[in-house]
């Protein structure tokens, strides 16, 4: 007679019970899947081009609608070790590749939830990260055999580039690809090599997306100080990365004054301090001081008289781009520069995060370009200034590696339809480690069905006789099933295969882990009848960690 199933009331003893039963190296891979399944469940709805926003609430309790993976792994408060790597490992990605950091965290979820099922069915340990070693050198051999075209030197890429709009921004994607490929065009070195240091991405609320716009100049975040705030006909620029006025000593110094006279004398030489400073930029005829720093107020008052425009920047990474596009140095004290930087012209625009200072150049010779982004709301201009970043970093990608793969999942379809032929003709542990790495890639284009609004299992039945007869370009639409070469969905190969290399890594490191060990905050006072009884359960249980 078979055994009763568990009532709810049951159900915790005997889940207790299982658990108990468990090794210490499956507990903490459960614990791992556990942390790893709620984190993928986290970012499933932002995969794929109709993914959904979520409400981020911050820190420091501003909410942020957002559906950016890198933004919300990065806003999250994450306690579990497994999660922790897994969003170290998303953010690398994301910063390497510009695109892939949904992808690494729902492939790393599913190869953990396939590895636990092996775990549970008694194969060891070993013998999954085997499996799943030879799966992913398997994967990475196959990937350049799914190329389906090679972006030429002088071909339009703007249908390269149109899926990675389109996964951002619902709205002109069209006329956004096109408005990144000129800006990335036009920024390209004399060489031909791109740097994406010479584009830059400004919002301007009002109008509509469709009225965005491109400029030949760069865009830096700050106001001008003093009363000069446009530079017409030629501007010689000077970067400090130091308050405008007299150096200040780091040391504690005080001034000691005994009469009203040496306070009148000491006053009188920081003036002169200043005017001979700001007097030394006039004659090198630097009419534009861009400062990160404090602006001393008679530095600025003598600049006024010199027509110098004196500009406080808000980031200082922005300033060191500007000194990276005018190839000049970013000084650390106020000093007449050996080589001033020179554009156009110099004015203000109002843009959606505050004052923006325009540094403009020649169309022609311009050595930077800005993207003036406009649209009615908040949150669809920051929906397509993440289209148009992803965009850039994908048009970077191509130019280090021209290939593309087929989007819409049917990469992932056709990887395991090899996978899972090698795999069924394998003997041993390697075969269904190679299945479960198949069966992982295949819950992908799930997700996108799903978020399209499909039955995902019926989508993916589709797509799988689709790619049993042959036609392995085959992917996830809004209707159903496309043909991806037809619609121009592509991914970057070098995104996908830097992707499936990160998240694999992160799968075969948690495999191995079989304990979980939490040393004591630093400073932490232990009473010295606690450490006799230390020191005692540390002789009955090495594996311990005592940190002091």
């Amino acid at each position: 007679m078979a055994d009763p199933e568990p009532s709810a009331v049951s159900l915790p003893q005997v889940l207790d019970q299982e658990i108990k039963c468990l090794s210490k190296q499956e507990k903490s891979l459960l614990g791992s899947v556990a942390a790893i399944k709620t984190l993928a469940s986290i970012l499933q709805g932002c995969y794929g081009p109709y993914g959904r926003l979520k409400f981020l609430v911050t820190s420091q309790g501003k909410t942020v609608c957002t559906g950016y993976a890198a933004t919300i792994l990065g806003a999250l408060e994450l306690e579990h070790p497994a999660a922790q790597l897994l969003r170290e490992a998303a953010q690398t990605q994301a910063e390497n590749s510009g695109d892939g950091t949904t992808f690494v965290v729902l492939l790393a979820g599913a190869l953990l939830e396939q590895a636990e099922v092996m775990v549970r069915a008694g194969l060891p340990h070993s013998r999954v990260r085997e499996a799943y070693a030879m799966a992913t050198n398997e994967a990475l051999k196959i990937l350049p055999t799914l190329v389906v075209c090679s972006l030429d030197s002088l071909e339009d890429p703007t249908w390269a580039l149109r899926s990675a709009v389109y996964t951002h921004s619902l709205s002109h994607p069209e006329y956004l690809a096109k408005l990144v490929t000129q800006a990335c065009h036009d920024s390209r070195d004399p060489d031909g090599s791109f740097n994406p240091e010479r584009l830059a991405v400004c919002s301007l609320p009002g109008a509509s997306l469709g009225d965005s716009s491109l400029i030949p100049g760069l865009a830096v975040y700050g106001a001008p100080c003093g009363k000069i705030t446009v530079v017409l006909g030629g501007a010689k620029v000077a970067l400090y990365s130091c308050p405008f006025g007299p150096a200040s000593p780091h040391t504690p110094a005080a001034a000691h004054l005994t009469c009203p006279e040496d306070l009148i004398n000491y006053k009188k030489g920081e003036e002169m301090m200043a005017s001979m400073l700001v007097t030394q930029l006039a004659a090198k005829g630097i009419n534009v001081v861009v400062v990160w720093g404090q602006i001393n107020e008679i530095s600025l008052l003598h600049a006024d008289q010199h027509g110098i425009m004196v500009v406080q920047a808000k980031s200082k990474q922005q300033v060191v781009q500007l000194s990276h596009v005018m190839g000049i140095t970013m000084l650390p004290f106020l000093m007449p520069p050996l080589v001033a930087g020179q554009c156009l012209k110099v004015y203000t625009k109002e843009m959606a995060l505050g004052l923006a200072v325009i540094f403009e150049w020649d169309c022609l010779l311009a050595p930077a370009f800005t993207v003036i982004l406009r649209g009615s709301t908040a949150e669809g201009l920051k929906g397509a200034e993440q289209a148009v970043h992803h965009a850039i970093s994908a048009y970077a990608q191509l130019s280090q590696d021209p290939r593309l793969l087929p989007g819409a999942g049917a990469t992932e379809l056709a990887l395991a339809k090899k996978l899972s032929e090698l795999g069924s003709q394998l003997e041993g542990a390697n075969g269904p480690g190679i299945l479960a790495f198949a069966r992982a890639l295949r819950s992908l284009p799930v997700i996108l069905a799903e978020n399209a609004g499909m039955q995902g299992a019926d989508v993916l039945a589709q797509l799988q006789a689709h790619h049993q007869a042959g036609n392995t370009v085959m992917g996830v639409g809004d209707e159903g099933t496309i043909n991806v070469t037809q619609e121009g969905v592509f991914d970057p190969f070098i995104v996908k295969t830097r992707g499936l290399r990160v998240a694999a890594d992160v799968v075969l490191e948690l495999v191995t882990v079989d304990d979980i060990l939490i040393a004591k905050k630093s400073g932490e006072y232990i009473h010295p009848k606690d450490r006799n009884s230390e020191s005692d359960n540390l002789k009955q249980h090495p594996t311990s960690l005592n940190n002091n």
